[in-house]
């Protein structure tokens, strides 16, 4: 089939790559030039495992295409996915600006029938509304579609290629037939509903691991109090295979495009709609609240935080992107530089990203035990495997007394941290 992906980001580039690699014809359209001339010369704008071999591989096999007019490649599309950026607005809400002027586009400039393909994220009731624009200015015949993508940055192509399921939301029979045969070469699990109801389904699904990562981390924290260690807890509890062990991992708390837009924007949601969902609310505080546990754990442990030398290691969100928004890493810095802190900081890809929004009172080094040295306190704030295989004896003689190590994604031995020379705190591994 000849496909349109509108919009070049994690999930517009994603997908519009492995729509080519399972056979379509696939043009990827951004009205960033710089950002189409840079792809079209293999250059890749995201970190993303295995994303480069796909998009070169494709482009070499002339079923990838790029281009910056959506106008222009139209016409011969038959299916057109939106997956243009949906933020947070200051509300809460999802910003719909971008979904909104893309319809009004192929309104503008449709000839037949295509099926449109709302891929980005978007709020329930947004399949109506992009219709209703798209009719405002095209009276012929065509179908809206949501199709929610459920891709993890880091895993994104393979969860692409290998998903869980798919979601085909389609309020006509024709519709849900193209986007059947849209995903025929991958035999996974397909689900067709009611386009209200897959707008629901992501908002819902990630809200709910969301819920996982805020309930573990409320039980850590209730772990420290009692001496328990939340990592045998989360094992003990994964085994019953009614909860399962994913995303019972404690630590700082989730970040990222997806779980923190995505969970404000259910609960706006509820409340246009009239429901006050308290458990939600619930989620969204403790996960601010799980930030700002590492600051006071340094102020116990350091008396006070100005002037200090702090190494922060890992800016991204998590292991494997080089994504920084919502990070924790991104919150726990710019709330140290500001109570005063000397920041010496170290992440293998989402450096340059991070440079571009701090202040001053941060030193980016190239090398992690550069970042280290003489540094009184280091704070592990993204889960990189780099990071846990470290020589940490040697970060030990490098760094200042009194070495506080705060591992805040519990990837390393409380005992054999210690051993070594560190005052070692983790999230929900017992008292000190």
């Amino acid at each position: 089939m000849n496909i349109v992906v509108v919009g070049t980001g994690y999930v517009g580039l994603v997908a519009g790559a492995c729509l080519a690699k399972i056979g379509h014809q696939a043009t990827c359209v951004d009205i960033d030039e710089e950002k189409i001339k840079n792809l079209k010369e293999g250059k890749i704008p995201i970190y993303e495992p295995g994303l480069s071999e796909v998009v070169k591989k494709e482009v070499a096999s002339k079923r990838l295409s790029f281009s910056t007019s959506l106008k222009d490649v139209l016409d011969q599309a038959e299916v057109v996915f939106v997956a243009v950026g949906t933020p947070m607005r200051r509300d809460g809400k999802a910003d719909l600006q971008y979904v909104e002027a893309v319809a009004k586009e192929i309104g503008q400039n449709i000839k037949d029938y295509k099926v449109i393909v709302n891929k980005s994220t978007v709020p329930v009731g947004t399949g109506k509304e992009v219709t209703d624009i798209i009719a405002k200015y095209y009276k012929g015949s065509f179908d809206v579609v949501s199709n929610p993508e459920f891709l993890r940055e880091g895993s994104a192509v393979e969860d692409f290629m290998k998903p869980d399921r798919i979601v085909i939301g389609a309020g006509s029979n024709k519709a849900r037939d193209v986007m059947l045969e849209v995903y025929e070469p991958l035999d996974y699990k397909k689900i067709t509903v009611s386009i209200e109801s897959a707008e629901m389904i992501k908002y819902a699904s990630n809200a709910f691991l969301a819920t996982k990562i805020s309930f573990i981390n409320e039980v850590a924290n209730i772990c420290d109090i009692v001496d328990a260690d939340v990592e045998d807890v989360a094992r003990g509890m994964g085994l019953d295979n009614r909860i399962g062990p994913k995303f019972l991992k404690a630590g700082i708390g989730y970040g990222g495009s997806c779980f923190p837009k995505d969970v404000n924007a259910l609960n706006q949601i509820a409340g246009t709609s009239g429901y006050d969902f308290k458990l939600l609310k619930a989620v969204i505080e403790v996960n601010i609240k799980q930030r700002l546990l590492v600051i006071d754990k340094l102020e116990e442990l350091l008396d006070q935080i100005k002037d200090q030398p702090i190494c922060v290691l890992g800016l991204a969100f998590k292991a494997n992107t080089d994504d920084i928004r919502e990070s924790a890493a991104v919150d726990i810095i710019r709330t140290l530089t500001g109570l005063g802190a000397n920041i010496s900081t170290y992440d293998p890809e989402a450096a340059e990203q991070a440079k571009e929004i701090m202040n001053g009172g941060v030193k980016f080094f190239d090398d992690p035990y550069e970042a280290t040295k003489d540094a009184k306190a280091l704070v592990v704030a993204t889960e990189w495997p780099e990071f846990k295989k470290l020589d940490y004896k040697k970060v030990a003689s490098l760094m200042a007394n009194p070495k506080i190590l705060i591992d805040g994604r519990n990837i390393l031995e409380p005992e054999e941290m210690r051993k070594l020379g560190f005052k070692y705190v983790g999230v929900g591994r017992g008292k000190l």
